[in-house]
């Protein structure tokens, strides 16, 4: 918006071209549900781990997309890519080698059904399939292992993350969980 003006509530809104400092070419990109993310930090209590809490929420309310008996699958809450996914055991373990034989052996099911459900819902060409263990390792919740899934286009590139650090998200979470959901196979 250029200048001042009112917005539907009647409001003043301070126009782009007023604010301070040499304007520029860029459009802006507003993401403020990411100030959770960064004001709290990444790293939650022991007592508040989203991905110990998420199983005992409805799954659309925790954007579980499959429940495994040892490990479910949830879709990523600050997406890189739309379809993003993350493979978590149900138990609080902090790395890969924590895990029992039989989480390993779910998780890399559920990965293969993760892979095969957005390879049929998303038509993706390919996927970034990695975990960081531990918070130096770049681990977002580093206290409880989890495997991302990141489904990828030909065409999914393009400058924003590059020039903008920032990345369009075109679907809602909602929608592509569901769509995740119910593309996933019955156990």
């Amino acid at each position: 918006m250029r200048g001042s003006g009112l917005d539907a509530e009647g409001l003043v809104v301070e126009g782009s071209s007023e604010f301070a400092g040499v304007p520029d070419a860029f459009q802006r990109l507003w993401t403020p549900h990411r100030m959770v993310y960064i004001q709290d930090g990444q790293q939650p209590h022991a007592d508040d781990c989203p991905f110990c809490i998420a199983p005992s929420m409805t799954d659309e309310k925790a954007l579980i997309v499959a429940r495994g008996e040892h490990a479910y699958v949830l879709l990523n809450l600050f997406p890189y890519n739309s379809g993003h996914v993350l493979v978590c055991p149900y138990r609080h373990v902090a790395t890969y080698d924590q895990a029992t034989p039989e989480e390993i052996a779910e998780i890399g099911e559920l990965t293969q059904i993760a892979m095969r459900v957005l390879t049929e819902v998303s038509h993706c060409d390919g996927f970034n399939i990695g975990m960081n263990q531990g918070r130096i390792a770049g681990a977002g919740i580093a206290e409880h292992l989890h495997q991302h899934i990141v489904p990828r286009w030909a065409l999914d590139s393009n400058f924003f993350p590059i020039i903008a650090g920032t990345k369009a998200i075109p679907q809602l979470l909602g929608d592509v969980r569901r769509n995740i959901a119910n593309g996933w196979p019955a156990r």
